[in-house]
């Protein structure tokens, strides 16, 4: 998440603080502008038609307290313990507020560090002994300063007011080394697409199945398209995500299958920010017609 050059970092330094200090009044105008340059497209706001346009709508016009809560990476496990039961959350190591309070040596071997208040805020640690403390810290301290609703300019107000904190949760993965990502696209409080992610330690795999496991011609997110045999706990997991994804518009419940036992990823009220192009591009309308912008 961090820019590398002096010259990209002051330029993010900028436009986080070009756009934290922006109006609300002007986060439309400031997202059409964005959409353009990303998307090479116009943003209609005002009839939003497309799933891409619709997330757009949703990251502005949709926020309650609760997405906040639930974007919260660790907020979120409470209201998880509560809705489904604590045995689905990966077993919780620290929380801390600053980097520099993590005393290393309590930590296991293994484990991954997480910003709670944006995307992609992650270390995995496979091996502590080749972790480099110094620079950890000053990475984690790093992610701790910034709103993530302003970087880049995307604007998921949701993230807004969410107290930053650095988590570390255990390492879990499947016996083969990769840990598969199971993630349903949820309208209205209902199930209809599934996605898989696998292999991202080389080249990142994906496919996208509908609920009663027929593979789909568009593909919800990015990667090499393979076939994927329906999981074992598929039935189990679309249970856990009917009940999770009850009261919202549109969410993204994220979970994990290992070795037979099922734990809650995350919940993403705007997969991919709205930035990815569905093709063929008829696919994109259909989905975005499974959101209804003027119903709870």
């Amino acid at each position: 998440m961090k820019p590398t050059s002096l010259l990209s970092r002051i330029k993010y330094k900028y436009r986080m603080w070009y756009y934290g200090r922006m109006d609300e009044a002007q986060y439309p105008q400031a997202l059409k502008r964005k959409y353009r340059r990303r998307m090479r497209e116009t943003l209609n706001l005002e009839h939003p038609r497309k799933l891409s346009e619709k997330i757009q709508w949703l990251k502005l016009y949709d926020n309650t307290p609760l997405k906040t809560t639930l974007a919260d990476k660790y907020l979120v496990r409470q209201w998880v313990a509560d809705t489904i039961g604590a045995e689905y959350l990966i077993p919780l190591l620290g929380v801390w507020s600053d980097a520099n309070d993590i005393d290393f040596d309590t930590l296991p071997e293994r484990f991954v560090l997480k910003a709670n208040h944006g995307s992609k805020f992650n270390i995995i640690v496979r091996d502590k002994s080749k972790l480099n403390l110094t620079k950890t810290r000053k990475t984690l301290n790093h992610w701790l300063k910034y709103n993530y609703t302003f970087i880049q300019g995307k604007f998921e107000l949701y993230y807004k007011d969410i107290k930053p904190l650095i988590t570390a949760e255990e390492y879990i993965e499947n016996i083969d080394n990769d840990l598969v990502d199971h993630k349903f696209f949820c309208f209205h409080g209902s199930p209809k697409y599934y996605s898989v992610i696998s292999d991202r330690a080389t080249s990142i795999k994906t496919a996208t199945y509908d609920i009663n496991f027929v593979k789909q011609p568009f593909m919800l997110l990015p990667g090499e398209s393979f076939d994927f045999e329906k999981p074992e706990s598929f039935e189990k997991m679309l249970s856990i995500v009917e009940t999770l994804c009850q009261g919202f518009k549109h969410v993204r419940v994220d979970l994990y299958d290992v070795k037979g036992k099922i734990y809650f990823g995350e919940m993403t009220f705007t997969s991919g920010s709205g930035f990815r192009k569905i093709r063929p591009i008829e696919y994109d309308y259909m989905l975005g017609d499974l959101i209804k912008i003027s119903e709870t």
